[in-house]
């Protein structure tokens, strides 16, 4: 009887390290885009480019793999889910990044967008009926109390716009999360972000044709767009989605309270920014929150009805 249980908490664990891996990829992702987009006495790619670019060249490394996988199309069921999950993660996160990042940098912007989790924790339990314990939302709620903090002591807690396109850029992610979380229950995690990127190439396609660069712009502004697009926009969602799919989204999106953190920390060598002692300090504050909540109980999900 005990090895139910058991079978759970391994396959959680294995989730939680997928997780972990793609926080990890996409925490360059914020330093990466910042120096494709240059800032705004600097301007190097543009920032639509930027994010119909990515989508355009990892859709068509999709289509090889696919066609290298077999991959099936989703059935006709799932397709707006696939669309909902191409709005949030291949259109609205990477373009208000962008915008915002021509403004601010990158270390201001991987503090504002520290709320994902909470984001992506909220929206997983209303759309996937997940139902986690108080103790559980105590900590999702403290980890974001700590990047709040860390927000105002850094930034005076004054918001502008750069802030507003954050937020925007959090709420995209959110939702298409956990969109993508859902297909991933139903395809291979894998499957699921290349059928997103080429079923998205009939409008990323001309999109980064009209809006390519007619400036020259440095090589480095070259190599973060080459980042965000072959790991930010592909292979990261290899490991994010299997992560999701293995261990909860509720639970495994708690990870991504420590990628504002890692990101911070990419900045330093990336973009030659400053990285302060304080910052060592909230980022243990936050690590702490996850491996407590990783402790809390989460109840299972619900049946979504959707039919394959």
């Amino acid at each position: 009887m005990t090895t139910i249980p058991t079978t759970s908490t391994a396959q959680e664990t294995k989730g939680l390290w997928y997780g972990l891996l793609g926080v990890v990829i996409f925490a360059m992702t914020t330093p990466m885009t910042r120096l494709a987009v240059g800032p705004t006495f600097d301007p190097q790619l543009p920032p639509l480019f930027v994010t119909a670019g990515r989508a355009a060249l990892a859709g068509l490394l999709s289509v090889g793999y696919l066609l290298l996988t077999q991959g099936k199309r989703p059935p006709r069921a799932l397709w707006g889910l696939v669309a909902v999950c191409s709005a949030g993660t291949v259109v609205g996160f990477p373009l208000f990044l962008s915008l915002a990042l021509r403004q601010v940098d990158a270390m201001h912007a991987a503090v504002i967008t520290g709320m994902l989790p909470l984001a992506t924790a909220v929206a997983a339990a209303f759309s996937l009926r997940q139902r986690p314990s108080n103790g559980f939302w105590v900590c999702a709620v403290l980890g974001f109390g700590l990047v709040l903090a860390f927000a105002a002591l850094q930034g005076g807690g004054t918001l502008s716009v750069a802030d507003g396109l954050l937020l925007l850029a959090v709420i995209s992610a959110s939702i298409g999360y956990v969109a993508g979380a859902r297909l991933s229950a139903h395809m291979s995690a894998e499957h699921v972000i290349c059928w997103v990127l080429v079923m998205s190439l009939p409008l990323s396609v001309p999109v980064a044709l009209a809006n390519w660069p007619v400036q020259a712009v440095r090589p480095s502004a070259w190599l973060g767009f080459g980042y965000v697009t072959l790991f930010s926009m592909w292979l990261g969602f290899f490991a994010w989605y299997r992560g999701l799919a293995l261990g909860g989204t509720v639970r495994v999106s708690q990870v991504q309270l420590v990628q504002p953190f890692f990101a911070l920390l990419f900045a330093v060598p990336v973009l030659g920014e400053r990285l302060q002692p304080v910052t060592v300090l909230f980022s243990l504050a936050v690590i702490a929150t996850v491996f407590i909540g990783k402790k809390m109980p989460v109840h299972g999900i619900v049946k979504t009805g959707i039919k394959t």
